[in-house]
């Protein structure tokens, strides 16, 4: 790609990522078993309206768009930043089991401490941070390499993807509550989800902004960084805690929604190259729009049924995927 046609390309995403983020969000308040026109959302928002309008939008749908918009920012802006500093586009807080860790504290915390829920957020977190760590130090050699850093997460996804199950099975008469969070989905959620995930979701997005000119010395290779004054192992430590701090929070509302943080980086970086001045910010609003789109898509198309939304994800992220390794672009 010459560097007159990345240009024009970002120019181009900068303008139509914000508008589709902006309509895929009317059409999460519009669409569904009860359809509800523009108008009448105005009227909801800023004036007088139905009773039976005031509580699908203010109760049900409006906080389901906003969770769904901060879920799908953080499971991109993390898989965006761990891919970037370990300049690899398989890393993603998925496969390299931070969201395993996350996943594993959270469901510990539903089936074993439910009077602790409000801290979900927190207990998802630390699953992350302890996974993230234990990984760090498996991977540990006079330094840790990219590579090592997969292998070793590869590794505890399997075990901690055991020790999930284990849990199941010992607690299997309290699954029943779990399940639907396992595969991922909104269904259910409301403002009290919204207030406790938000701050999170606001500052690690927020952070995210300042890790920006250190992944892309990174980028340059390891030796690179470090004649331009960049302390590698120090960054990328904390590129990786706070891409474990993001999947912990869209995991703790969210469950285990897959593919977002690996497949919407990767389109982003198609389109406009590499450089996360452009890449980041962008990765975020994609993903944004992806999980709002998807989780509309999944409670509605499939009436009366709903779809859990990262079983909808994972149909349509697992085949594009596969395309670009056929492709041979993500290598």
């Amino acid at each position: 790609m010459n560097i007159e046609t990345r240009n024009k390309r970002r120019r181009w995403v900068l303008i139509v990522t914000p508008i589709l983020l902006l309509l895929v969000c009317f059409y999460g308040l519009t669409y569904g078993s009860i359809p509800i026109s523009l108008r009448e959302i105005w009227q909801v928002l800023f004036g007088e309206s139905d009773q039976v309008y005031q509580t699908i939008i203010m109760d049900l749908r409006l906080p389901r768009v906003l969770i769904g918009l901060l879920v799908g920012a953080c499971l991109a802006a993390s898989g965006a930043l761990l891919q970037g500093v370990m300049n690899n586009p398989l890393a993603d807080p998925g496969i390299i089991g931070v969201t395993a860790g996350g996943g594993l504290a959270a469901i510990i915390t539903m089936i074993l401490f439910p009077q602790f829920s409000l801290l979900l957020p927190i207990t998802a977190f630390l699953g992350a941070f302890l996974t993230a760590m234990i990984i760090y130090g498996l991977a540990w050699d006079n330094g840790a390499s990219p590579l090592k850093i997969i292998l070793a997460g590869v590794a505890m996804n399997s075990l901690l993807g055991a020790v999930t199950s284990g849990v199941m099975v010992i607690y299997s008469d309290r699954v029943q509550a779990v399940l639907p969070w396992l595969a991922g989905g909104l269904n259910g959620r409301s403002w009290y989800h919204l207030e406790f995930m938000a701050p999170y979701a606001i500052i690690g997005l927020g952070l995210s902004f300042f890790t920006i000119k250190s992944i892309n010395l990174l980028l340059l290779g390891d030796d690179s960084a470090k004649l331009l004054g960049q302390r590698v192992e120090l960054h990328r430590f904390l590129i990786i805690i706070l891409a474990a701090f993001l999947a912990g929070t869209a995991v703790s509302v969210a469950g285990l929604i897959g593919f977002v943080g690996l497949v919407i980086p990767h389109v982003i970086r198609l389109l406009i190259g590499e450089d996360y001045r452009f890449l980041l910010p962008l990765s975020i609003l994609a993903g944004a729009t992806i999980v709002v789109f998807a989780d509309t898509i999944a409670r509605s198309w499939f009436d009366p049924t709903e779809l859990p939304v990262g079983i909808l994800l994972a149909c349509l992220g697992a085949p594009f995927f596969l395309y670009l390794l056929r492709k041979r672009r993500v290598m």
